[in-house]
C-alpha cells in the first residue's frame, strides 16, 4: 500500500501511472500578494527584509491560476496565486529560491468550439521561464488537452483528458543569475563588414578533438579556446546560432527513433536549451550561456540568434498541451475562422497571434532579454512574414515591425528576416524594411544556376554579385540588407550539392518524401562520392568556385559550418532530425590533403574582404562614368572583354566580368577622409571549355596581377604574374579569376 501524500503533492517516481492526492482547497499560506510586473519568476527580497520569489503570470480569460512547487523528489505543492490584476494572476512566496522547480496549473473554460482549453489537470511550463530542468521526450497520452486515444478521432480533440501530466513534463527553474556584463565588450561590427557563420551548437562542437569530451555539444564547449580558435582562424565575425530556445522534440520523430536536432520546436523563449549545457539545469545553463557569450565577444565575434517565434511546439488542436494553449489560447494563438482550429501559416500547426498584445509583448520581452541579459547581438527570424502579418496578409507596418522600429533596445541589434512563410503572400523578399537585412534566397538560387549552367543569360548574376539593387535599393537601404548564402542548415551542404542531383533522406524515416526536390544542384557526372579523379577535382573546383562568388559578392556572405573544409550529410537535404554524424561536423576534414586547400582559400578571400573596402560596399554602384579617366565604379565586361551593352545582359553567355573600381567608393573613414582602395577585375566563367579573354586597358587599367585562379588546387601565384591590358588572357573551363588592378609604374622592369 501506498503511502499517503499531504494534499496537492504528486508522487513524480510513479512515472506512467499518475497517483494523485487533490487538495480539497488551495493552499493559502505564505502567498503574499507580491506585484504582477515583471512576468515570471523574480527571486527578490520582499516586506520586511524577507528573501523569495515573485511568480506573476498573464492568464487572459482564465478563472483561476495555482502554482505549482515541485521538491527534489517530485512532490508538488499548489499555492493558489489570488491577486489578478490586468489579467495577470500573481504572488510573492516567502522562501522561495533559485533552484526551485514550478509550474502553472490554469483552470477556466472547457469550450473547444470557442477556443477556450483550458484544463487545470495539465501542468503548465512558465513563458517566461528563464530556464527549464528537464527533457521534452516521448510524450505520453496525459500530456495532451485532449483525449488523444479517444475512438472518435474526429471529436477527440473536444473531449477533455482530466489525467494529470506533472510526471511527465519538465518544469521551469527560478533563476537568480549572478554573472555580470562589466567585462564584456561587444564588437559592434558595422552591417558591411560582417561575414556570418551558420552553425549548430551541438553539431560544431560534438566531434572537436580538442574539445574536453565532457563539454562536446555544450555551449562551454563552443566557448572553448579550440572552438573559437577555429572561428577567428577562418576570420568571420558572427555566428548565427541554430534555435538555443528550450524546444520540445516531435512525437512522431521519437516513435522512430530520432530526435529534432535543429531545434525549430520552441516552448520556452527565455530558456536557454537546457540539453546544450554542461554545468547544468537548475539553472547553471543561463550562466554557461553568458560565458559562451563573454568569450566570442572577447575574439571579435557577435552572437545571432535563430530564433522561431512563429509557432510553437503545442502545433495543431490535435498537439500537446504544454504552455500557452492552457495558459490563453486564444490570446496567444491565431484561430482559424471555426476557433477550434488554428491558422497555420508556418506549416508546424499553429501560428503565434503577434496582433494579440500579449503575445507580441511575450515575443519583444524576450528579444530584449537576450540582448540586455544574455548578451546577443541580434536575431535571425524564422519565417519573418508570419510576424508581419497583421490580420490575414503580410503587412510591412504590422504591430510587430512598428514595434520593433520604435523600440530603444531592438532596433540597434542585428535583425534578420527570413522573408516568406508559407501561406498566401508569404514571399516578400526584398520587402522588408529599413533595419532589417534579409535571407535573399535569388542570390542562392542564381549562383547555383549559374555554377551548373541553368541561367539562360547573365543579367540576373549581375544584380546578384553588385548587391541586390533591383530588390533592396529603395527606402534608404543599403547593399548590406542582402544576406547572400549558396547554402544553409536547410538543404545540401555545399559538397553536397555539386555530388547530388537527388536527395537522399531515406534515413528520416520517410519514404525520402521530405525535403525540397528543388535543389538546383549538379554531381559533376555520378551521383554521390566517387573514386574517379576527374570527377573528384571537378567537384572541388565548383566549391571553390562558388565560395569565392560568395566572398566577391557585395552584400553580407553567410556560411555554413563545415562547408569551407567539404563537409558532406550524404546527399540528405533535409537533416532536420540527424542528432547524428550526418550532421555533426567531422573535424578530421581540416586537415584532410583532399580538403585542406578549400579551408585554406577561404581564409584568403575572408582576409581580402576585410582588407578591400571595395568589396564590402556600404552604398549601391551607380554604373555611371566618373573622374578624368572616366570609368565607371562597377563595369562589366563580355566573354569578348567588351563593356557590356544592353543587349549583352539578354544574350545567353557562359562568362562575366566585374570590375570593381577603388578610385569610386562613396565612403569616408571615422575622420571624414575619402576612402580609396585597389581596383579588382573578377572574370567569372562556367563554359566546359577554356576561354580567351582579352584583358580591359586603359582607362581601366595598365596591367593586372593575378590573385585567385579557382582552377588550382594551390592557390599560390608564381612570383611576378602580371599580365598588361589588352593581353589575351586565358581563363579555365569553370573557373574564376581575381586580377588587382596596377598602375603602369608597377608593370615596369626593374633597373639594371
Amino acid at each position: 500500500m501506498r503511502a499517503a501524500l499531504p494534499p496537492g503533492r504528486i508522487r513524480a517516481s510513479d512515472h506512467g501511472r499518475a497517483y494523485v492526492s487533490q487538495p480539497t482547497e488551495r493552499v493559502k499560506t505564505d502567498v503574499w500578494p507580491g506585484r504582477p510586473q515583471p512576468l515570471g519568476a523574480r527571486f527578490r527580497t520582499g516586506p520586511d527584509g524577507v528573501e523569495g520569489t515573485n511568480f506573476a503570470l498573464w492568464a487572459g480569460g482564465a478563472d483561476a491560476v495555482e502554482l505549482c512547487l515541485f521538491d527534489d523528489e517530485g512532490h508538488e505543492t499548489r499555492c493558489s496565486l489570488d491577486e489578478l490584476t490586468h489579467e495577470i494572476f500573481h504572488g510573492f512566496v516567502p522562501g522561495i529560491r533559485p533552484g526551485q522547480r514550478y509550474g502553472y496549473r490554469v483552470h477556466g473554460r472547457w469550450d473547444p468550439a470557442s477556443g477556450a482549453r483550458w484544463n487545470p489537470a495539465k501542468l503548465l511550463l512558465d513563458p517566461y521561464a528563464k530556464a527549464v530542468d528537464g527533457d521534452y521526450g516521448r510524450l505520453p497520452a496525459e500530456v495532451y488537452g485532449h483525449q488523444r486515444d479517444h475512438p472518435r478521432q474526429d471529436i477527440a480533440d473536444t473531449v477533455r483528458d482530466d489525467r494529470d501530466s506533472a510526471p511527465f513534463v519538465p518544469k521551469g527553474v527560478v533563476v537568480h543569475d549572478t554573472e555580470t556584463w562589466v567585462d564584456d565588450i561587444r564588437p559592434k561590427t558595422p552591417w558591411a563588414d560582417s561575414i556570418i557563420y551558420e552553425l549548430h551548437v551541438r553539431g560544431f562542437t560534438t566531434r572537436h578533438p580538442a574539445i574536453p569530451p565532457e563539454l562536446r555539444g555544450t555551449y562551454a564547449g563552443l566557448g572553448h579556446p579550440a572552438a573559437i580558435e577555429h572561428l577567428t582562424g577562418l576570420g568571420v565575425t558572427a555566428v548565427e546560432l541554430l534555435p538555443v530556445h528550450q524546444f520540445a522534440h516531435e512525437d512522431h520523430l521519437l516513435r522512430r527513433g530520432l530526435r529534432d536536432y535543429w531545434g525549430y520546436n520552441s516552448i520556452g523563449y527565455f530558456a536557454p536549451h537546457a540539453a546544450y549545457s554542461a554545468s547544468g539545469t537548475r539553472g547553471q545553463q543561463v550562466g554557461e550561456f553568458k560565458r559562451m557569450v563573454r568569450a566570442l565577444h572577447a575574439a571579435g565575434i557577435e552572437v545571432i540568434l535563430d530564433v522561431v517565434y512563429n509557432h510553437t511546439a503545442e502545433a495543431s488542436e490535435l498537439g500537446p498541451t504544454l504552455s500557452l494553449r492552457g495558459i490563453a489560447n486564444p490570446g496567444y494563438y491565431r484561430l482559424a475562422d471555426d476557433p477550434r482550429r488554428y491558422a497555420d501559416y508556418t506549416g508546424c500547426g499553429n501560428t503565434l497571434h503577434v496582433v494579440q498584445p500579449q503575445a507580441l509583448r511575450l515575443i519583444t520581452d524576450s528579444l530584449r532579454y537576450w540582448v540586455t541579459e544574455m548578451g546577443v547581438d541580434g536575431f535571425r527570424f524564422d519565417l519573418a512574414a508570419a510576424l508581419a502579418r497583421s490580420f490575414h496578409d503580410v503587412d510591412m507596418l504590422s504591430p510587430f515591425l512598428a514595434v520593433i522600429a520604435q523600440d530603444p533596445v531592438l532596433r540597434r541589434a542585428k535583425l534578420i528576416a527570413e522573408p516568406w512563410d508559407v501561406g498566401s503572400g508569404g514571399y516578400q523578399v526584398g520587402a522588408f524594411p529599413p533595419l532589417w537585412t534579409e535571407w535573399n534566397d535569388r542570390y542562392r538560387d542564381t549562383v547555383r544556376d549559374y555554377w551548373r549552367s541553368a541561367l539562360p543569360d547573365v543579367r540576373d548574376l549581375g544584380y546578384r554579385l553588385s548587391g541586390s539593387s533591383d530588390l533592396y535599393a529603395w527606402g534608404g537601404r543599403r547593399p548590406y540588407a542582402s544576406v547572400n548564402f549558396i547554402t544553409a542548415h536547410d538543404g545540401f551542404t555545399l559538397r553536397d550539392l555539386v555530388s547530388y542531383e537527388h536527395k537522399h533522406n531515406e534515413a528520416n524515416g520517410e519514404d525520402n518524401r521530405d525535403g525540397s526536390n528543388d535543389n538546383r544542384s549538379w554531381n559533376c557526372g555520378a551521383e554521390g562520392e566517387t573514386d574517379d579523379p576527374g570527377v573528384a577535382a571537378l567537384r572541388r573546383r565548383q566549391l571553390r568556385n562558388m565560395l569565392t562568388t560568395l566572398l566577391l559578392s557585395t552584400g553580407v556572405p553567410m556560411l555554413v559550418a563545415g562547408d569551407e573544409m567539404g563537409r558532406t550529410q550524404g546527399g540528405n537535404n533535409n537533416a532536420y532530425c540527424q542528432d547524428n554524424d550526418i550532421s555533426w561536423i567531422d573535424w578530421s576534414l581540416r586537415d584532410d590533403p583532399a580538403w585542406r586547400p578549400l579551408l585554406d582559400l577561404t581564409r584568403r578571400l575572408i582576409r581580402m574582404r576585410g582588407e578591400h573596402p571595395v568589396l564590402r560596399r556600404r552604398a549601391f554602384f551607380s554604373g555611371r562614368r566618373q573622374g578624368p579617366e572616366g570609368i565607371r565604379d562597377l563595369g562589366w565586361f563580355t566573354a569578348e572583354g567588351r563593356e557590356m551593352t544592353e543587349k549583352d545582359w539578354y544574350t545567353p553567355s557562359a562568362t562575366l566580368g566585374m570590375f570593381l573600381s577603388g578610385r569610386d567608393i562613396p565612403q569616408r573613414d571615422a575622420k571624414g577622409r575619402p576612402v580609396t582602395d585597389d581596383s579588382f577585375l573578377a572574370v567569372l566563367h562556367a563554359g566546359a571549355e577554356p576561354l580567351r579573354f582579352p584583358l580591359p586597358a586603359q582607362p581601366w587599367a595598365d596591367a593586372y596581377s593575378l590573385l585567385v585562379d579557382t582552377s588550382r588546387e594551390d592557390q599560390d601565384a608564381p612570383p611576378g604574374t602580371v599580365h598588361r591590358g589588352g593581353d589575351t588572357l586565358t581563363v579555365p573551363a569553370r573557373s574564376v579569376l581575381l586580377l588587382r588592378a596596377l598602375p603602369l609604374a608597377a608593370t615596369a622592369p626593374p633597373a639594371r
